[in-house]
């Protein structure tokens, strides 16, 4: 009985100490998801490339770098955009600057800009 109270002891210790390390790891992350409106922060420019352009769906896809705004690191995503004119401005292989914002749950391209 004394190991198996030992053994849910230091489990619970484990679960525990995992949970406060997950909570630190997270203390200097921006969690506000871009619930910020017209601060700095969404006028901030980023840099991508586009990799697809799907006028049905009235999305694009970017290889960008950090998304400073949105707390999110480089990769490769589609957006939508918040203007479908947008769409015919660019296309595959075009070096843009760009800002995204979240809106109504989905990111969305609200200004675009070719290099």
């Amino acid at each position: 009985m004394k190991k198996t109270f030992v053994s849910i002891a230091f489990g619970v210790a484990l679960a525990t100490s995992g949970a406060a390390f997950a909570a630190g790891d997270m203390e200097n992350m921006d969690m506000s998801s871009g619930a910020k409106q017209g601060g700095a922060a969404n006028s901030s420019m980023s840099h991508g490339e586009i990799k697809k352009v799907d006028t049905a769906s009235g999305k694009l896809t970017i290889k960008h770098g950090p998304l400073e705004n949105l707390g999110m690191d480089g990769m490769t995503m589609a957006f939508k955009v918040k203007d479908p004119a947008m769409l015919s401005q660019v296309k595959v292989g075009d070096k843009v600057d760009f800002v995204a914002e979240e809106i109504n749950g989905a990111l969305t391209v609200t200004k675009l800009q070719k290099q």
